[in-house]
């Protein structure tokens, strides 16, 4: 069983930069693919970023390369998801996830509560 925690979402102006933190309990953290995901209102949930459980493979979605950097660390049991140039369109309610198979390619066992990042033109 592992639990999800998100942290670190919260209101920032168009260009400005987050840093979204997720904590995991439980001692497989590190076995786990990691991904990050969003909904936004009145939209589907859809991937944005995710890592292998050894941080070699990272993956993005097209909205978000360049601008996002996925990161984790195995030590802290700990994955997060800094956003730079952040963009009106990336207002969502932001959710951690692992899961098994590939950066790419999750198939999610857990999930997080979710934290909300609005960003402001």
């Amino acid at each position: 069983q592992v639990q999800l925690v998100e942290s670190g979402g919260g209101l920032v102006q168009a260009g400005g930069s987050l840093r979204l933190s997720c904590a995991a309990s439980g001692s497989t953290f590190g076995s786990y693919v990691m991904g990050w995901f969003r909904q936004a209102p009145g939209k589907e949930r859809e991937f944005v970023s995710g890592i292998n459980w050894t941080g070699s493979q990272r993956s993005y979605d097209d909205s978000v390369k360049g601008r996002f950097t996925i990161s984790r660390d195995n030590a802290q049991n700990t994955v997060s998801l800094r956003m730079n140039s952040l963009k009106p369109e990336d207002t969502a309610v932001y959710y951690c996830a692992a899961g098994l198979g590939y950066s790419d390619n999750i198939d999610i066992r857990y999930w997080g509560q979710g934290t909300q990042v609005t960003v402001s033109s």
